[in-house]
């Protein structure tokens, strides 16, 4: 859908927090498919001494900021479930130029069709974009095991981290394709196989 020389078809790959994304996404890059990460992307934008996030420290002052000059990520999170307006200020300053700098990327990607890692699709205009969407699903207790065990937190925080994004549903809801990564390594590599070759004769016919 985003009318570029190089890419042909774009897959947006998205699923809750802890559901595997980055899992299936690096089993893609081992095809040789380009892979986008806008996590990735905000992590370049929010190095010491941005704009992005000069921007983020005008908004919500010294305390989400390190003495490093850094994001203060748990700080950052703990005011953004605080408040639920603070997510939308964040989002304002930050969506722009993630969402700026991953089409610049995909303008410049090679090959019949690439990925976009977006975790919070659903929600973002971003999904318009996408000629394609691939949901990465896993059950809630997965979920929060796995949110649990990576950032160490606690239930009741996992709980409201995972309440706070769009639900199981309606990530299922915009799926044209889904990957239960409730099982093993094998059966994800299987599953981006026959992916990669459908998404191959798609990107023949776009």
């Amino acid at each position: 859908m985003i009318d570029t020389q190089n890419t042909k078809f774009v897959v947006g790959l998205t699923g809750g927090i802890a559901s595997g994304k980055s899992t299936i996404a690096n089993i893609f890059i081992t095809l040789n498919v380009p892979v986008i990460d806008t996590d990735v992307i905000a992590r370049d934008i929010l190095k010491p001494k941005s704009s992005v996030l000069a921007k983020i420290y005008a908004t919500f002052g010294h305390a989400v900021i390190s003495e490093d000059g850094s994001l203060n990520r748990k700080a950052m999170r703990d005011i953004i479930f605080a408040e639920k307006s603070n997510r939308q200020l964040l989002e304002n300053i930050m969506h722009p130029r993630i969402q700026g700098e991953a089409y610049r990327q995909i303008s410049c990607s090679t090959g019949p069709y690439v990925i976009v890692v977006v975790p919070l699709l659903y929600e973002s205009p971003m999904k318009e974009a996408m000629d394609r969407i691939l949901v990465v699903d896993c059950s809630k207790e997965t979920q929060l095991k796995r949110l649990i065990r990576r950032d160490n937190e606690t239930i009741e925080k996992a709980r409201l981290i995972v309440a706070a994004q769009a639900s199981r549903s309606d990530r299922l809801s915009i799926a044209n394709d889904i990957i239960d990564n409730d099982g093993g390594l094998e059966k994800n590599k299987s599953a981006v196989m026959h992916l990669h070759q459908l998404y191959l004769q798609l990107a023949k016919k776009n």
